[in-house]
Order: structure tokens, then sequence, then C-alpha cells
């Protein structure tokens, strides 16, 4: 068994290796092959994205986008702040086309729609001083980070761009999570949302079932000292080896769009006629959108514990960072805002028994709602044909019910 293990240790890093170093000489193929898809950006329905460069206080610089929704003469106030998840961009919300992507239903509904970036993707990989390139520091985040300085940032940007006092929030799987942390350890900005939506909320992840997902986290936390020693900091970057070959390999026809369908039902859970081909084809086109090495191993610790805590660095660097020998558990008490929550029975990332134990400690659940379709999954968030009647009627509900026409 300890043989096994180090060969699949070996075969992970290798990858790993591989993954960072190369870059797969198709660009040529891949730009033809996005031509194909075209029809997927939201220029292309006439969206208008207005770009903002929203400042850390740590330095790091996210790129967010305002959506101005087709035929809105007049928008609802107060802003919507909707965020991606773990390993997504911005980006995410409009592969599903303008009949289920959730960039065009809340921005079309005339909601004053921003799309946030967390820092370490494609549109948030630049810092006042540190260099992502040169500097491994630039990469020494985790979600802890991104609750503390990126989520309070982009908060207080939009806030100070549109005149208001406060927002409504939705937050799918990390973007949620990380919104959690800063309520515990930010006091007072809780209290800048009016409502916080979360779809398939990420806190602990004790119960997590999906197999691949699983092994890939707890391999890269066990890893990450030889990773980063190797100058490996980042991974799975939108142009990295990976990235590209998938992109190139899923938009070449039908069929292997159906592999990489496959791929995905793998990773999560399967759920057929949820995610069409145009869509899948897509998607690929920049995913996954990178994120830290550290960040990844955050994710495989939260599969180990029963709380939703911070970074275990081990106990004498605790104790050092910490104060104490045991990471601090943050303060899910603290997270005072009326949370709306949706969740798939089928969600193999994020179990439906971690969702029950997070709404036990949130001090102010409006409603907990369980998708209808049996087969929801955590993927079907972001790129479901079937959001439009599956999740965005209920956080159409809670939005309105927050909102007034400016």
């Amino acid at each position: 068994m300890a043989s096994k293990a180090r060969v699949t240790f070996n075969v992970l890093l290798a990858a790993l290796i591989i993954e960072n170093i190369l870059r797969f000489p198709l660009v040529t193929l891949i730009n033809n092959s996005f031509n194909s898809t075209a029809c997927r950006s939201p220029e292309f329905y006439g969206i208008n994205l207005q770009e903002h460069n929203v400042t850390t206080e740590d330095g790091y610089i996210l790129k967010i986008f305002r959506v101005s929704g087709r035929n809105c003469v007049v928008k609802k106030r107060p802003p919507v702040i909707l965020m991606h998840g773990l390993l997504q961009s911005s980006d995410v919300w409009f592969d599903a086309g303008p009949g289920a992507g959730l960039a065009y239903l809340i921005s079309d509904a005339c909601y004053d729609l921003w799309l946030g970036n967390q820092r370490g993707n494609y549109h948030a990989k630049r810092h006042l001083i540190l260099d992502p390139d040169r500097n491994p520091h630039f990469w020494h985040f985790s979600v802890d980070e991104i609750g503390f300085y990126d989520i309070p940032a982009t908060i207080d940007y939009v806030l100070k761009a549109t005149g208001e006092e406060k927002l409504n929030y939705v937050g799918y799987s990390q973007g949620a999570g990380t919104f959690f942390i800063m309520c515990s350890e930010r006091p007072g900005y809780c209290d800048k949302a009016n409502v916080l939506i979360g779809v398939a909320p990420a806190a602990r992840q004790t119960h997590t079932k999906s197999l691949p997902y699983r092994a890939l986290t707890k391999s890269v936390e066990k890893l990450e000292g030889t990773l980063t020693n190797m100058g490996i900091n980042e991974l799975f970057a939108r142009g990295s080896f990976g990235q590209q070959f998938s992109s190139f390999f899923c938009n070449l026809n039908s069929i292997t769009a159906a592999v990489c369908g496959g791929y995905i039902g793998v990773i999560d859970s399967f759920h057929p006629g949820s995610i069409d081909v145009k869509t899948l084809r897509h998607l690929f086109t920049h995913f996954p959108d990178g994120t830290s090495t550290h960040n990844i191993a955050r994710y495989g610790q939260s599969m180990s514990t029963r709380f939703f805590q911070k970074f275990d660095y081990g106990e004498s660097k605790n104790l050092k960072i910490y104060g104490d020998i045991k990471p601090p558990k943050f303060n899910l008490s603290a997270v005072t805002v009326p949370f709306v929550n949706l969740y798939g029975r089928n969600d193999k990332l994020v179990d439906p028994k971690d969702i029950s134990w997070l709404l036990k400690q949130l001090p102010n659940v409006l409603e907990d709602v369980e998708v209808s379709d049996p087969s929801w999954n955590h993927i079907d968030v972001a790129y479901s044909q079937l959001s439009k009647k599956l999740i965005y009627p209920k956080i159409d509900e809670y939005l309105s019910k927050y909102s007034d026409v400016m």
C-alpha cells in the first residue's frame, strides 16, 4: 500500500510539473476553435461590460465588471455582487448563454450587477509590488486571505461607485465561503449586505464525496512544501498545458465535447441533459482559471476537520502565527446577514451533510432550499441550461425583496 501511495504522489508531482512548465503549441488551432463558441460571448448578445480595478489593502489588484442588462432603462438598487467559485473567474457567469447564465438573467432583470474576481485567477493576477511570475509571496494565499481582503475591498468599491450604503450578494461555493470568513474576521462588513444568497456554499468539506477532487486536494496538501520548493506556486492557470489542451480537445467535435462532459460528471456527478454542447465547448476555453497551490492545500485540510477553520501550519507555526497550537475556528455566528441557501442533493463537491452543519451555525437563515431536480449537482450552478427554471426564480425572489428601482 505504501508503494502505491508513493507511485500516486510521483505521478501527481510529475503531472503538476508538466502542467506548470509546458505551454502547449496549439494556440492557432485553439483560437480557430474559439470561433465556434463566439456566440457565447456577452458582447455578441449586446451586453455591456464596464471594467473596474479594485485594490486590496495588501496590494492585490482585482478586475471586476459592471454589467448593463439589455433593454434596462432604469436599474434596481442596491447593487448586486455575483461571486464565482474555486478555479473560476467572472467569465463563468456567461458560459451557459443568455437563457441560462446567471449574469444574463440577473442583469436582464435590471439589477445593477457587478461580477467579482478573487486573487489568483486570470482577471486578478496583478499586485502593486509583487510580480506573480517572479515573486512566490504573491501566491501565499488561500480563502483565508480572500475572505479577509478581497471580499471587503470589492464590497467597499461597489458601494463607493454606486453611492449606496448596502448591497445584495450572491456567492457560489468559494464565493459564499469567503463571505463567511469576512463576517468572522472583519466586524461591520456583514452589515453592508442586505441579504446573502449562498448557492452550494463551501465552508467545511468533511463529507465531500468526489474522489478525484478529494485525492487532488489531499495530495497537494501533502506535497505543498515539495511543490513550492520547486517554484510551483500556481496551479491550473488559464494558458497552462492542461487548460490549453482541454480547450483544444473539447472543441474538436461533438464526440470530444461529450468526453469533456463525462469528465465533469466524474469530478462532480452526472446530470444528463443539464449542460449543452455549446457550453461544454466554451467553458473549457477559460476553465480552469487558476489559483494558488496554498489554496488547493487549504481545501485538502478542510476535508480532514469537523470545523470551518483557518489554515493549519502545524503546532509550532500555528503557535507563532495564531498564539495557539491549533488553528482558530471561524466564527460563523458572526454571519448575521439574512441568509438564503440553495443546494443540490446530488452535489459531490459540497455535500448536503456539510450544508446542514453550516446552517446550524448561522444565526439568520431565511430559507433553506433544496433544488427540486434530484440530479442537480455542484457544477450545474454555473453551467446548466436548467438554471432559469431551477435556481434563478429563488435568487430573483430574494433580490427583488431587498431591491428598489433607482
